[in-house]
Formats: C-alpha cells, sequence, structure tokens
C-alpha cells in the first residue's frame, strides 16, 4: 500500500492512502632511470636466416589444406554456413558456492520465505513472509492481512509447492506485524539475528515476492539506521524506527526478510519511497525500509503466548502538528508514566536518552525502539530531565 502523503510506500502489491509524518620502476644497477637495464655492449645485428626447401612445402601444403576447408564450409549468403556449427561452451559450474557469498546466502534461507496471497470481497493483494518456527509460525506485516480480518481468505505458499490457508494469530498495526499460523510441521524456520549490532554499510539480502514473483533475491548494505517511517491508513497508523537499506524492495516484497551476511534476519521488509505524492503504484528506487527484527521477536513472541501484543506508552498526547523542533506535549494523562514523572502539559521534548529528537514522529518511533517496563530518560527544551517507566497498551488481538 502507498503513504502518498508521506513519501513512503508500503511494499505490498495493492495500495492505500495514508496521511503526512531521505611507474615504472627503477633497476638500481642501471644508469638510464628508465626502468630497464642499460646493456653493458651493444647488441650485435642478427645474420640473416635462410628459408628452408622443407618450410616453404610445408607452407604450400597448409594453404592448399585451408582452401580445401573454406570450400567445404560453402559461406553462403550473409555468411551464414552450411551444414552443422558448434560452438565452444565451458562446462557449468556446479561447485558449491563460497560461505557468506549472496548465493549461499539465498540457497540457505530462501526456503524459509513464503508467498502471502490475500483475497477478500474488497479486492486481493499479495504479500511475503518469513517462517520463525518449524510448526507454522509466519511473521509478515500487518497491511498484509488486516484487510482479511473481517473475513476473507489468506493462502500462504511453499517454495516446496505447497499451499496452505493461514489464520491470523495475532496482529499489531502500532508496529506494522502481523502472525499466522498454517496447519504444517518441520519447516525451514529462519534464524533470527540481533538488529542491535547493525552497522551503516553492512551487507543484507532482501528475500520475498515482489509483484508475486516468489523466492526474488535483492542485495545491498544498510543505508542508514534509525530512520522514522508512518505507514499504514489512519485508523492503523504504524511508527517504524526502521532500518534504511538500498536493496532492492518493491510491491509484494511486504513481511519479507532482511538478511545479514551470516544468513540470519535482522528485518521485516515493510515500505519503500516513492518520489512523488501520487497514489500510483512504484518500484524500488533504492530507498527500502525494514522493521527491525528485535522489535518484530517481542511482538511475535507476545502473540505467539497470548493471542496479542503490547506498545510502550508515555502516558501523553502530541501536537502532530506542531512545527517547534521536538516533540510537544499537548496533554499529560493524569497517573500516567510522564505524569508520574513530573512531565506537564506544554512540554516540548527534544531528547530521549540522549538522541535529539526533532519531530512527534521522530519521539513516537524513538520510544517504540523500547518494551512496556524500560525506563527513558526525556530531556526538554529548557534542558530537565525525567526519568519514565513506559506503560503499556495492548493492541490488536
Amino acid at each position: 500500500m502507498s503513504e502518498s502523503g508521506s513519501g513512503w510506500q508500503s511494499s505490498q502489491d495493492e495500495s492505500v492512502d495514508s496521511p503526512t509524518p531521505l611507474t615504472e620502476s627503477v633497476n638500481e644497477d642501471a644508469t638510464s632511470t628508465t626502468g630497464y637495464q642499460v646493456l653493458s655492449e651493444p647488441l650485435q645485428s642478427p645474420k640473416p636466416r635462410r628459408v628452408a626447401p622443407l618450410l616453404i612445402v610445408t607452407a604450400l601444403i597448409a594453404g592448399l589444406v585451408g582452401g580445401v576447408v573454406g570450400d567445404r564450409l560453402n559461406f553462403g549468403e550473409n555468411g551464414v554456413l552450411g551444414g552443422v556449427v558448434d560452438l565452444y561452451q565451458s562446462d557449468a559450474d556446479t561447485s558449491a558456492r563460497p560461505d557468506g557469498s549472496i548465493a549461499q546466502i539465498a540457497a540457505a534461507v530462501t526456503p524459509g520465505v513464503v508467498s502471502i496471497s490475500v483475497n477478500t470481497s474488497a479486492g486481493s493483494g499479495t504479500g511475503s513472509g518469513l517462517i520463525i518456527d518449524s510448526s507454522g509460525y509466519i511473521i509478515t506485516n500487518n497491511h498484509v492481512v488486516s484487510s482479511a480480518v473481517s473475513g476473507g481468505e489468506i493462502l500462504v505458499d511453499l517454495t516446496d509447492g505447497r499451499s496452505f490457508p493461514a489464520t491470523i494469530v495475532g496482529r499489531n498495526s502500532a508496529y506494522d506485524l502481523a502472525v499466522l499460523k498454517i496447519n504444517a510441521t518441520d519447516l525451514p524456520a529462519l534464524t533470527l539475528g540481533n538488529s542491535d549490532g547493525l552497522v551503516v554499510g553492512d551487507t543484507v539480502v532482501a528475500v520475498g515476492a515482489p509483484l508475486g514473483l516468489q523466492g526474488t533475491v535483492t542485495t545491498g548494505i544498510i543505508s542508514a539506521l534509525n530512520r522514522p517511517v508512518t505507514a499504514g491508513g489512519t485508523d492503523d497508523m504504524s511508527y517504524i524506527n526502521a532500518i534504511q537499506t538500498d536493496a532492492a524492495i518493491n510491491p509484494g516484497n511486504s513481511g519479507g526478510p532482511l538478511i545479514n551476511a551470516q544468513g540470519q534476519v535482522i528485518g521485516v521488509n515493510s515500505a519503500i519511497a516513492v518520489i512523488n505524492n501520487s497514489s500510483t503504484q512504484s518500484g524500488s528506487i533504492g530507498l527500502g525500509f525494514a522493521i527491525p527484527i528485535n522489535a518484530a521477536k517481542r511482538i511475535a513472541e507476545e502473540i505467539m503466548s497470548t493471542g496479542s501484543s503490547s506498545v510502550p506508552i508515555v502516558g501523553v498526547q502530541l501536537d502532530m502538528s506542531s512545527t517547534a523542533r521536538g516533540a510537544y506535549l499537548a496533554k499529560v494523562e493524569p497517573n500516567g508514566p510522564a505524569d508520574k514523572a513530573g512531565l506537564k502539559t506544554g512540554a516540548l521534548i527534544t531528547k530521549v536518552d540522549g538522541r535529539t529528537v526533532r519531530t512527534p514522529v521522530e519521539f513516537v518511533v524513538t520510544i517504540r525502539d523500547h518494551k512496556p517496563g524500560d525506563t527513558v530518560t526525556l530531556t526538554t527544551e529548557s534542558g530537565d530531565t525525567f526519568r519514565v517507566v513506559l506503560g503499556a497498551k495492548t493492541t490488536d488481538s
């Protein structure tokens, strides 16, 4: 779907608008500086060599044979050869690709990536997913499957050719994540990495089903970290503290994994940037975004355990239209985490744990990079600091 106002577009194969929220060497023994050794005596000119009669005969025979071969090849019009033509071709390279190569990573992880088709009375769409448990649990984006919540069919295609109907175990629209379950066992679950250790410039591989083309592999690097990205519609807006990559991500890649050089999942592909604000589907322009796997892991674990998951909250309402540099607190909820920490309505938050936040969206995604119960330090424009213990809100059971 497309987030036309914000310049982001979810990488699902359907679209929905969303509101607004980047010499030569020198020989030391020589007397010349040309790099070549100077000879101590001049060379003598070689004496002329006589050509033996045998060589002349051999040359004549070779010329004759060449003429005969040329005649038998029978060049026709436009240089077309008559008879059978057999061009040289090397043997196929069937050797195992080295560990850490893109080919080796792709071969190892592709079986754990699925294609998802959603069909409802309102239309259809496609996306991707990754197997996180061999008993049939799959992570994908909420926006891939949300249209089927009130009715519809979700079909999961495995790379081995099997297809299974899927049910939604739970969703979290705040993080744009959902967990599906299919009735299958002994599935090739992918290994989850740790997104806290990511560095800009790391090699990454994106796997998914762009435009329904299952098993598509693209590669690139991590272009940036902690990118504030909004996705979804008005009623299910997601705020993502995203990993930015130049690996090609296109509509249909949503929900597929972003893989590191060790073959581990470090993100869930979710959105792409678009050049303009039209609702027309756009392809990759080298600006793709993924949900860090650490956040996705927590959400998935909660959903698999209870069927629902939580969002960390500060207990404030933000003025999303404010042009002030920071997050303006339009209201501090009574008895909420911020209130208990001493924050007041009208405060302007400029840092979270020492990290500068310039907009309300940056504030939200930074908070959501934590989990309920974590303590964060909020700094106001005046330089005052407040330690807030984050609360929890259950979402999308």
